[in-house]
C-alpha cells in the first residue's frame, strides 16, 4: 500500500466518524448491534433507586452486552433517558444515555 492510499483511508475514516459526532458522545460502527436482551430485574433494592437497562456496546471488534443496574438519580425528579443506536447512512451510531 502506498502512503497516499493510507492517507486517503485515514481521511475517509475521519469523515465517516465525524458524521456520528453531531451529538455528544456518539460513536459510529458499520455493523448493526444485536437485538436488546430481555433483562429480569425484580424489585428495587431500596426506595428512590431507578433501573437503568442494559445495552450493547462496542468493544474491540465486537458488541458486548453491558448489563442493566440499579442507580440512585443525581437529583429529585431526574428522569433517565436511555441511550440508543441510530442508523446513519451506512453505519450505526451510539448515543449515550443521560439524566434529564
Amino acid at each position: 500500500m502506498t502512503k497516499r492510499a493510507v492517507l486517503l483511508g485515514m481521511v475517509l475514516a475521519s469523515f465517516i466518524m465525524a458524521g456520528c459526532s453531531a451529538r455528544a458522545r456518539a460513536y459510529g460502527y458499520v455493523t448493526a448491534p444485536p437485538p436488546p436482551r430481555v433483562e429480569v430485574y425484580g424489585v428495587a433494592p431500596g426506595p428512590g433507586v431507578v433501573w437503568i437497562g442494559g445495552y450493547w456496546r462496542w468493544v474491540g471488534a465486537d458488541y458486548v452486552w453491558a448489563p442493566g443496574r440499579w442507580v440512585r438519580p443525581p437529583r429529585q425528579r431526574a428522569v433517565w433517558v436511555p441511550g440508543y443506536w441510530e442508523r446513519r447512512h451506512h453505519r450505526y451510531c451510539w448515543h449515550e444515555g443521560r439524566w434529564r
